[in-house]
């Protein structure tokens, strides 16, 4: 195993060019396939049902198979593991622009997820093993500062090729990018691995994470076009069935994907049920507004795109400086206000229906929720950080992170038919849009109060960390772990 390089070096620039190359294709996937939505519901059919499997087919395997893909780096090497979700993720995204029908589509978003599973903690991973230590903090500013960029183009990008060319160039772009990424991932980049992991990985847990979460979304997204059929019941007491099994798996296995003890701190605990409430709404909002943009009130696809960008924008050059206030502030402050702000921007989003004009009612709404999401990112990801020790900070980042992309998959799956929209492809949301985001904004405002009662007013530092740059998009808006400690 070579042993650590510092940034400068020319091992360590191409290390950082592998990393970011891999990970920037999994960010930028989520910004562009957002906006190509209501074009891939018109080409292909199947109406809202179609459009919400297309994004949370990945978000399910990606948010299930998360922790997992650490695992693995860790038992079998990162360098090799993070090459095999390039490879896996570079042929669906292949089989994704050459599918012919939505299911087709749907299953190779399945297969990205499993690739984007190694990818995402797989590029830090890299980094912490690969650079000095003296260097790594600043890697990782490099790294998260590159991968930003990557997400705030992706808006445009997607618009972009979609009128452009076609709603199929949002994943063959994918291919090149991820070509490169592994010929200098494979050719630069040095095998390492955990020493300390050995033992056999958790499969059983993530196979019931994955059944659970799959049974339990194809029931919402199904239930309210199928009713109560045998196949959405039988789905849903599978996914009951394997959601109810894996607290008792991971209490059992000797290195759990979650070890359950992190859980026992109150402010742990506090921060992740903030971190559900939060992301539901942006996840459920974000999906719905790039519709709403395009099929009631006639945005392009490069139009919707351009509108939705003041969001990565704001959160690219407001996360950072957030992260230096929560220091002198301490997070529990910024952690409610920032979710209430949030609120606010969501309530506004409530205004922008067909005959709104974009700079009074879009403009607004989008740049209130930023700063709002701006606010709550960094003390959120340091209060997590900050409150298990120091051997667990891996776990506890990857739940997190984990908590993060299952509040957008359950957002898209049960926002719409919570909030009454059943439209089919092409067709206007009508007002259960303007429903939509009152719900999104009081599950937003529900992450504030918790943080309130649960989160102390001062937090110690415990570890350095690095401010997440939040991209737009969990596919639709997901979070990436772009935090490190040292």
């Amino acid at each position: 195993m070579a042993a650590p390089v510092a940034l400068a070096s020319t091992s360590g620039r191409w290390l950082i060019a592998a990393t970011v190359l891999g990970s920037g294709i999994a960010f930028l996937d989520g910004t562009v396939v957002n906006v190509a939505l209501p074009t891939i519901g018109r080409e292909l059919g199947g109406g809202l049902p179609v459009q919400q499997w297309v994004l949370d087919g990945y978000l399910l395997t990606l948010s299930a198979l998360l922790l997992l893909g650490g695992a693995l780096g860790d038992r079998y090497g990162r360098r090799r593991v993070f090459a095999a979700g390039l490879v896996a993720f570079t042929l669906a995204s292949l089989a994704c622009g050459l599918a012919p029908t939505g299911p087709a589509l749907i299953v190779a978003r399945l297969a990205q997820g499993v690739g984007a599973a190694a990818l995402v903690p797989g590029s830090l991973a890299l980094i912490n093993a690969g650079i000095i230590a003296e260097d790594r903090g600043r890697a990782v500013g490099v790294w998260a500062g590159m991968s930003g960029v990557t997400s705030a183009v992706g808006p445009f990008l997607g618009g972009w090729l979609v009128d452009a060319a076609s709603w199929r160039w949002v994943f063959f772009i994918n291919v090149p990018l991820a070509a490169a990424a592994v010929a200098v991932t494979l050719r630069h980049v040095s095998e390492t691995r955990n020493p300390a992991a050995s033992g056999r990985p958790d499969v059983v847990g993530a196979a019931a994470v994955t059944v659970g979460l799959a049974g339990m979304i194809y029931a919402l997204i199904e239930l309210p076009g199928r009713g109560w059929s045998p196949e959405v019941v039988g789905a849903a007491m599978l996914g009951a069935a394997g959601l109810v099994a894996f607290p008792f798996i991971e209490a059992r296995h000797p290195a759990p994907l979650l070890p359950l003890h992190l859980f026992r701190s109150a402010q742990f605990t506090g921060a992740n049920l903030t971190t559900l409430a939060v992301y539901a709404g942006l996840g459920g909002a974000l999906f719905l507004l790039a519709l709403q943009l395009q099929q009631s009130m006639g945005y392009s696809a490069l139009a919707a795109g351009l509108a939705m960008m003041p969001f990565p924008l704001v959160m690219l050059l407001g996360s950072p400086r957030v992260g230096a206030l929560v220091a002198r502030t301490g997070p529990r402050v910024l952690m409610t206000l920032g979710p209430l702000v949030a609120a606010l921007g969501l309530a506004l989003m409530a205004r922008i229906a067909p005959g709104a004009h974009y700079g009074s009612a879009v403009l607004p709404a989008v740049v209130v929720f930023a700063v709002g999401m701006s606010i709550t990112v960094a003390p959120l990801t340091s209060t997590v950080l900050a409150a298990v020790d120091e051997d667990h900070v891996g776990a506890a980042s990857g739940a997190n992170n984990a908590v993060s992309r299952v509040a957008g998959l359950l957002a898209v799956a049960i926002l719409p038919a919570a909030a009454g929209i059943d439209a089919g492809a092409g067709q206007a949301l009508g007002p259960g849009f303007g429903r939509a985001m009152l719900i999104a904004a009081a599950i937003c405002a529900l992450g504030g109060l918790i943080a309130l009662a649960t989160i102390r007013t001062a937090t110690p530092v415990l570890h350095q960390v690095v401010p997440a740059t939040e991209h737009t998009c969990q596919d639709p808006c997901t979070r990436h772990p772009q935090e490190f400690t040292q």
